[in-house]
């Protein structure tokens, strides 16, 4: 039994609004809720949020009735991972026991619905205690990443012996992006944070792997979802 998810706070300082704001002919939100129900993998889908109007959209369109998200949930300051608790807990009070928790970020609206079925299948093959997106990260510590020392003079964030002359040289490095993780419950159950089992990449292009966190990101992914509109990629 897979469980999708969305959490979609009220608040937004970098772009108000932005998760019901309309993007390419829908809000926000839509691009991800309608590729968990298209999915004929997922057997619920749940929405959490403070915002009543979000959450009235949600249901309507038919995700599960679990309520608002607690106020201690909906800070600045709330971590995703305690958001997931909560929403599993209050899921499987209605459902029963799931196999598989399945989130997107509906900051991330460019993933493929063929993302969130290659994430799934990693996941069934891997076993691991969680799926999370990636993709190579564009700067690397180990080369062109730098940080000042006591005195402002600049050097390699994570320097190796021998330093490292060229990026192909440099270990790999993943940016950690928002477009899909499939979570095992028993580990969400128990664990406090993201990192604290086997947490395994699942790798994307980079050209999906844009999110919304400001107005220039705004422009950039409306501009890319166009693209894969126009490609036929969306519905």
């Amino acid at each position: 039994m897979i469980i999708g998810h969305i959490g979609v706070r009220k608040g937004s300082k970098g772009v108000p609004g932005k998760n019901f704001r309309p993007i390419c002919g829908k809000p926000l939100m839509d691009w991800s809720l309608d590729q968990l129900f298209a999915d004929p993998q997922v057997d619920a889908v749940v929405v959490s949020t403070d915002d009543e109007e979000m959450y009235a959209h949600a249901v309507k369109r038919g995700a599960l009735e679990i309520g608002l998200r607690p106020a201690h949930l909906a800070t600045d300051t709330a971590g995703k991972f305690h958001v997931w608790q909560h929403a599993l807990g209050v899921t499987e009070a209605i459902t029963g026991p799931a196999t598989a928790f399945l989130d997107l970020d509906c900051t991330s609206p460019l993933r493929l619905p063929q993302d969130i079925t290659d994430a799934l299948a990693l996941f069934a093959n891997e076993q691991p205690d969680m799926v999370m997106s990636c993709c190579e990260a564009r700067k690397n510590p180990y080369f062109n990443l730098v940080e000042p020392d006591e005195s402002g003079a600049l050097h390699v964030s994570k320097p190796l012996p021998g330093r490292v002359l060229a990026r192909q040289q440099a270990p790999v490095v993943y940016e950690h992006v928002g477009v899909v993780y499939v979570v095992a419950p028993d580990y969400l159950r128990r664990a406090e944070g993201l990192y604290d089992g086997r947490v395994i990449p699942y790798v994307l292009s980079p050209e999906r792997c844009h999110d919304i966190d400001s107005p220039f990101d705004l422009k950039i992914v409306e501009f890319l979802l166009q693209q894969q509109i126009d490609a036929g990629l969306k519905p």
